[in-house]
């Protein structure tokens, strides 16, 4: 995994204090070689495991989906 190259206004240089040995197991859990990619990595997986959850929250909310409706399921197979 790599940034992009392309940096947008989004992306700043900053400083922070690092555990390195963590870093070391989400590089590796990851397969990504420097800490911006290691770092960037693990915040979109931070992102995307909140969208599973916003998903499951929705797909379990009852009527949210109309597979309970014979008017929409007549026409899912066509």
């Amino acid at each position: 995994m790599t940034p992009p190259t392309r940096r947008t206004s989004t992306w700043r240089k900053t400083s922070f204090e690092v555990d390195f040995a963590k870093v070391d197991a989400a590089r590796r859990a990851l397969g990504t070689r420097t800490l911006t990619e290691t770092v960037d990595a693990a915040l979109d997986e931070v992102v995307k495991r909140e969208q599973r959850r916003e998903l499951v929250t929705l797909l379990s909310t009852p009527g949210v989906h109309a597979l309970n409706d014979p008017d929409v399921m007549a026409g899912a197979w066509r």
